[in-house]
């Protein structure tokens, strides 16, 4: 079965740095779009930043020149490192993934449990 697990969340002061990672498994890794998505407290969840199969990025205007994703396709996982971390990114940060890699809204059919960052 489809499994994401998110690790690497916890509480830092600002300025700081986190690295968070999801493995997937049980679909094929390689062919899908990744993405992180936020929910901060009593907002909704957000689109942080996502990477096609072929590596390309996006990222949410206010992480731009701080945050990093990348994925490793040997290992099933996709990282975001976080820098400079400020206390508007706190939130659960939710690794998900899309089968058919076209990255649209809504193409997002699987989801991790989430790892919560506070700043």
């Amino acid at each position: 079965h489809v499994q994401l697990v998110e690790s690497g969340g916890g509480s830092v002061q600002a300025g700081e740095t986190l690295i968070l990672s999801c493995t997937g498994s049980g679909f094929t890794f390689d062919d899908s779009g990744m993405g992180w998505y936020r929910q901060a407290p009593g907002n909704g969840c957000e689109l942080v930043s996502n990477i096609s199969s072929d590596g390309d990025t996006y990222y949410k205007d206010s992480v731009k020149g701080r945050f990093t994703i990348s994925r490793d396709n040997a290992k099933n996982t996709v990282y975001l490192q976080m820098n400079s971390l400020q206390t508007e990114d706190t939130g659960v940060y939710y690794c998900a993934a899309d089968p058919e890699g076209t990255l649209l809204a809504g193409s997002f059919a699987y989801w991790g449990r989430g790892t919560q960052v506070t700043v």
